[in-house]
């Protein structure tokens, strides 16, 4: 493993900065334990998508294991899109999730059901795979997987990926918003269950994303981290992404009112970054003549300071993000690539 370089999420708007850390008096839910000393957690994502990149899995787990991290999150795509949505491909990932030494949690991505539909990912009907997803990944318990767990609490017995867990004086909160905008692109004679699926699920979203700030206030949080599987900020003009409009409004209110360091982690992109993306644009206001010139980091908005998008690594490149949190520093959260160097191209 080699590490590259660090960035400080202060030291990049050190200026703009102005939050304040947790107090000594912390509520916990669900019986969650105080834990003050510093600790750091690894994000990956994206992979593996082939049956290529299947050994480079292997060598990123092994290199998790001997890493000194508290726990790992997987913000979804754990296969190609067009790779075959077989049960048995399931539950190997289900395996080697708990196989990893550190607690593993997993949000879901479009890869594993929204884009099931496809004929080379074996035409499968999506939502027959969400629930296999949801049975197989999100029994309604409260614990991560892994060898060591760590207790979490779940929305619903109807929206048990939907997740959060509190460490170190920061709420974590995995929410099921997927790529192919919000689960809405899909083969045509899906399109009315999808639109009824998103509905539903867009409505549980934004309830547990304001629950969640709701639950970070009384518990006096430090900040908050976010994981989430699509890229909402995409902003190909082709792609119509509207389906993230009301969770990208939500968002930013809520940001905007908690005042302290707020995180978000994706994938969808396959492009290690960390940038600033809220507020800009919205999907419904990118037009066809705009392009190029509509992406987050070409809005002439002005930013939420206390708010940082993390992408993670993806395929094809088998690595991972390092996040170190410490409550005491007014910054709370920093990151590191790591580098898997058995995964390096030739």
């Amino acid at each position: 493993m080699n590490t590259i370089k660090r960035l400080g999420y202060c030291v990049l708007f050190t200026s703009a900065i102005s939050c304040a850390v947790a107090d000594s008096e912390h509520r916990f839910e669900h019986g969650h334990e105080r834990h003050d000393d510093k600790f750091s957690i690894a994000l990956i994502g994206d992979l593996p998508y082939s049956q290529a990149q299947e050994p480079e899995f292997v060598n990123l787990m092994a290199d998790l294991d001997k890493a000194k991290v508290d726990f790992i999150v997987h913000d979804g795509d754990f296969k190609g899109g067009s790779v075959p949505c077989d049960d048995d491909l399931y539950q190997l990932r289900l395996k080697q999730f708990n196989d990893s030494k550190h607690p593993f949690f997993y949000v879901f991505g479009d890869n594993e059901w929204t884009d099931c539909h496809r004929a080379a990912a074996g035409g499968y009907n999506p939502f027959e795979r969400l629930s296999y997803l949801r049975s197989l990944f999100s029994p309604y318990d409260h614990s991560s997987m892994g060898k060591k767990h760590l207790p979490l609490d779940r929305q619903s017995p109807e929206f048990p990926e939907n997740i959060r867990w509190n460490r170190g004086g920061v709420l974590f909160v995995g929410l099921h918003v997927p790529g192919s905008n919000n689960g809405l692109t899909t083969r045509a004679d899906f399109k009315a269950n999808a639109q009824q699926e998103y509905e539903q699920r867009n409505a549980a979203n934004l309830q547990w994303l304001q629950e969640s700030f709701a639950l970070a206030a009384e518990q006096h949080a430090a900040g908050i981290m976010l994981f989430i599987q699509a890229n909402m900020w995409d902003f190909i003009p082709a792609a119509n992404l509207t389906g993230y409009e009301d969770f990208i409004v939500a968002l930013a209110a809520e940001t905007k009112a908690f005042g302290k360091p707020v995180v978000l982690v994706n994938g969808d992109s396959h492009y290690f970054r960390i940038d600033k993306p809220l507020p800009s644009a919205l999907p419904s206001q990118v037009k066809d003549k705009d392009f190029p010139f509509i992406m987050p980091w070409e809005s002439t908005a002005p930013r939420l300071h206390n708010f940082t998008r993390v992408e993670t690594f993806g395929n094809p490149n088998s690595h991972w993000v390092k996040a170190t949190i410490d409550s005491k520093t007014p910054s709370v959260f920093s990151f590191e690539e790591h580098i898997v160097e058995k995964n390096l191209a030739p």
